[in-house]
């Protein structure tokens, strides 16, 4: 009878290859992950937000290089609208229950300012954030490398008819001053921090679980549309700059950092003094008046509110880990409401066109 067995199992296999083949790949699936997880959950944070900042980035920037693959003067305003707007709910998808998803250092920052993000990451955060975003250009620079070359007539330029820089990094039209592309950012910042405040509120209207990635690029896709004319609506200066630094060492030169009464920093400031007034705005209108409750309940809620409450710089790392880079126990990391990262409400970001 065990011969018959094996005999018949033999035969499946042979009748199957596909199922042979799912063996095989499952298998090395498996070794493949015993030999390359990590453990250590402050480098999974890091590996999950600059996988979805590259997708964010790499999506936005594809979309903003369409006006050279089609030898057009100027890009399709609604495709780079909508384009970059379901980059932002593919980069939430992918990354937002591991590291929150912020790929916008503007949005990290309004979260160590509601005390939802330790303030020991938020550099991290943004080197990070940047670096995807530089790799990212670095990728849509080979995409599109022909079709760059092609339209710019074999010279890199930052201004001028054939100028190709703009792909990349966001300018000022010719009619807007610093001043008034600073409050624009400032603005258009504000008005994102409020709206994403509003959706990741449990107490007030929070958005169906699940479709948080949904409606967050929504409100950025209504931002673009409505504050875009202006400088190209970035709102995230992780977008700017990596793409900006990129263009510097790629060829484009020192323009990309003059051009515009030396435009660059606009991107980098304002959106982070914009983000610290939406999330203020946020709090003082709505989260500071709400009953009286206590903290950990908030925690649990998810309310983007200001508590006190004291944020261990290494949760989520177990001791042993962090001083010997041992495999963490199975109670590590500890349950979503301790998560040094976000609370149980789903953490979104945004960004930025």
């Amino acid at each position: 009878m065990r011969h018959i067995h094996h005999s018949h199992c033999c035969h499946c296999c042979h009748c199957c290859p596909c199922l042979v083949s799912t063996m095989g790949t499952t298998s090395f699936l498996t070794r493949a992950r015993a030999l390359l997880r990590i453990r250590n959950q402050l480098v999974r944070e890091c590996l999950a937000e600059l996988l979805s900042t590259f997708v964010l980035i790499i999506i936005t920037l594809g979309c903003s290089a369409q006006k050279i693959a089609f030898f057009e003067t100027k890009g399709n305003i609604v495709t780079s609208y909508v384009g970059s707007a379901v980059a932002v709910m593919v980069g939430i998808y992918t990354a937002g229950g591991i590291s929150g998803a912020h790929m916008n250092p503007a949005f990290s920052l309004a979260m160590c300012l509601t005390g939802q993000f330790p303030w020991w990451k938020f550099p991290i955060f943004v080197v990070v954030q940047t670096f995807a975003s530089f790799i990212s250009a670095g990728a849509v620079y080979i995409l599109y490398y022909d079709a760059i070359w092609y339209y710019s007539n074999g010279t890199l330029t930052v201004s001028g008819p054939r100028e190709t820089a703009s792909i990349f990094a966001t300018y000022p039209a010719d009619n807007i001053s610093v001043a008034n592309g600073f409050l624009d950012q400032v603005i258009g910042t504000g008005v994102l921090l409020v709206g994403v405040m509003g959706l990741m509120d449990a107490r007030n209207k929070p958005v169906p679980k699940g479709l948080e990635p949904v409606v967050v690029a929504l409100l950025v896709l209504s931002i673009e549309c409505s504050m875009g004319a202006n400088c190209g609506c970035p709102l995230n200066p992780a977008r700017d700059f990596g793409p900006r630094l990129f263009t510097y060492l790629a060829g484009w030169g020192s323009e990309v950092f003059s051009r515009g009464n030396a435009w660059w920093w606009v991107p980098l400031v304002a959106p982070l003094l914009g983000a610290a007034l939406g999330t203020f705005l946020y709090q003082l209108c709505v989260a500071f008046h709400y009953p009286e409750e206590d903290s950990e309940v908030l925690a649990e809620q998810g309310s983007i509110v200001l508590v006190n409450t004291s944020i261990d710089a290494d949760a989520g790392i177990s001791p042993k880990e962090k001083d010997t880079g041992e495999n963490a126990p199975a109670e590590y990391p500890p349950p979503p409401c301790a998560s040094s990262t976000v609370p149980t409400a789903p953490v979104t970001t945004l960004k930025e066109s």
